[in-house]
């Protein structure tokens, strides 16, 4: 864990408790990929949680964290990818639980709803806790179950396409521009 960076995104709710949360991680000794925002502008969660979820489904990064104003919205595009789980915590417990039970690879935290002091709490916990596996095992099992049959898509880098052989990161030339409208509604990944 010590060697493999842990991603970090955030919108423009998360820009303060990612920068205190960075520099823990870094005091900690434990190298840090910002995706950005860097700042209080206003941003679309999706863009950062998307650059995030991805480096984890890909198997590009290990674990990640993202932050917005309340975690909800971060959260729910995390887990949009195959064989992400991430976890919305508000307590050191749900940090802990989430790691020894869900074996959960994504922290999303509330910039606006969490205390720094109780955020560092919970990412420690996060940080700290194995998986126990066992009993745990067979939920797991049925997620994974339930992701083959309902993404049926081959997990892959949606800017694939957009980048020239050789770059180090399939998602590291994430841009916000990706992630375009589509005629039905909100925005959609288009798919090269």
């Amino acid at each position: 864990m010590r060697d493999e960076p842990i991603w970090i995104g955030n919108d423009h709710g998360g820009v303060e408790l990612k920068r205190v949360i960075v520099a823990h991680l870094r005091e900690r000794g434990l190298p840090v990929h910002d995706v950005g925002s860097d700042s209080p502008e206003i941003v679309r969660y999706p863009h950062y949680g998307a650059r995030v979820a991805a480096a984890v489904s890909l198997s590009e990064a290990a674990r990640g964290i993202l932050i917005c104003s309340t975690g909800i919205g971060m959260s729910m595009i995390a887990n949009k990818f195959k064989g992400v789980r991430a976890s919305l915590c508000t307590s050191t417990y749900m940090g802990r639980m989430t790691r020894a039970h869900n074996d959960s690879n994504i922290l999303c935290l509330g910039g606006k709803i969490t205390g720094e002091l109780e955020a560092l709490d919970i990412l420690d916990a996060w940080l700290e806790t194995k998986y126990e596996g066992g009993r745990h095992d067979i939920s797991l099992g049925l997620i994974a179950e339930a992701e083959r049959v309902l993404l049926t898509a081959p997990v892959r880098d949606p800017f694939e396409g957009e980048r020239s052989e050789g770059q180090r990161s399939k998602v590291a030339d994430f841009r916000p521009s990706d992630l375009r409208p589509s005629a039905s509604g909100p925005s959609t990944v288009e798919h090269p």
